[in-house]
């Protein structure tokens, strides 16, 4: 049962992390899609040139809490499960530098998935 658990936290990790915050408050605040703008990555950096610095701290703040709150639920739901506390943001940063919700065709036929870099996640990760 133990397993059970630390896997689903894992899988909630990643699918938490995969939530595009800065794709979302861009569309929201100007309507552009972030993914057009200068790198592409939907982080905080690319979300204040796409729309302005409020946007950009709101998405750098979200992808923080991301991470953060994976690692308080861990925490909470498994308190003596350590491996999953340190799991369960690097499953939130891999879930947000390859969201499942940002899945693409590239020019060569490939799919790959987009995101940010991590930067938000890992500072979050480390505050959790």
């Amino acid at each position: 049962m133990l397993i059970a658990f630390s896997l689903a936290l894992l899988v909630g990790s990643y699918i938490l992390g995969s939530v595009p915050s800065g794709l979302l408050i861009v569309k929201l605040s100007t309507g552009k899609d972030i993914r057009q703008v200068e790198s592409g990555r939907t982080g905080g950096t690319n979300a204040m040139r796409a729309a302005g610095f409020w946007a950009g701290l709101g998405t750098a703040i979200f992808d923080m809490l991301k991470s953060a709150v994976c690692v308080w639920l861990a925490r909470l739901i498994m308190p003596s499960a350590y491996w999953v506390h340190i799991l369960a943001p690097v499953m939130a940063i891999i879930g947000h530098n390859y969201s499942v919700f940002l899945v693409e065709r590239g020019e060569d036929g490939k799919i790959r998935l987009r995101g940010g870099a991590g930067g938000g996640p890992t500072a979050g990760g480390a505050l959790g």
